[in-house]
């Protein structure tokens, strides 16, 4: 079992091998005679579709690929943190290279709907979810913004903070996805991939975690 998840494309947080063979060996005895004969050409058949809608799922892949690598913006989404081909490639659609289109990083926060809309009532301020947005945009920003805290200290970093001060795990990653709206939309506008060297703030994190790390080993030498 060990053996062939090192030969599987690395996706996710899969359960180990120990586990998969004890959830194998705890399932249901499969079915016999007549029966698991006609289960057996229903999943027979069932699997080929799934053979063929997956050889169609790489075919579009394929493609997807080679239209990202031919745009003059590809470089902008693939050098963001776990954004690979396929997010790279929708939020390369969603966000499109129209830069006017978009004059500042607020408003292409409030139609991906990462910025919460503020309502005035009197001497009464409130900060309610936004709901005019557009979703397929919602959705590429907050898909990238979720996972890039596993590569990104400083992601992370806005994440826990958010979820420390309450919110639940949807709420954090549009946080989470708010500051990347800024760091996107700068690379957008320039024209340049996003580099970890200079973006200031993943500096301090790393400066900080630095920091901390040797404090331990500077108490020892004392």
């Amino acid at each position: 079992m060990a053996s062939w998840l090192r030969t599987l494309p690395a996706r996710g947080n899969p359960a180990p091998a120990g586990v998969l063979c004890a959830r194998l060996r705890s399932a249901p005895a499969g079915a016999t005679g007549g029966d698991g004969a006609a289960q057996a050409g229903v999943t027979t058949a069932l699997a080929a579709a799934v053979a063929g809608l997956a050889a169609q799922i790489k075919a579009l892949e394929t493609q997807i690929a080679g239209q990202l690598a031919a745009h003059p913006d590809s470089h902008i989404f693939t050098s963001l943190p776990r954004a690979g081909t396929l997010r790279a490639a929708r939020l390369l659609a969603e966000i499109g290279d129209c830069r006017s289109r978009f004059p500042d990083p607020w408003s292409l926060a409030a139609l991906a709907g990462v910025a919460p809309v503020t309502r005035r009532s009197g001497s009464h301020i409130a900060h309610t979810f936004r709901w005019a947005v557009s979703h397929q945009l919602r959705g590429a920003v907050c898909d990238l913004a979720a996972d890039s805290r596993h590569a990104s200290p400083w992601a992370a970093a806005i994440y826990d903070a958010a979820r420390a001060r309450g919110k639940d795990h949807p709420h954090a990653v549009r946080i989470t996805a708010r500051a990347w709206i800024y760091v996107i939309w700068r690379c957008w506008q320039d024209g340049t991939a996003y580099d970890p060297a200079k973006h200031n703030a993943l500096q301090r994190v790393l400066d900080q975690h630095a920091a901390h790390a040797a404090g331990p080993a500077l108490q020892e030498d004392r």
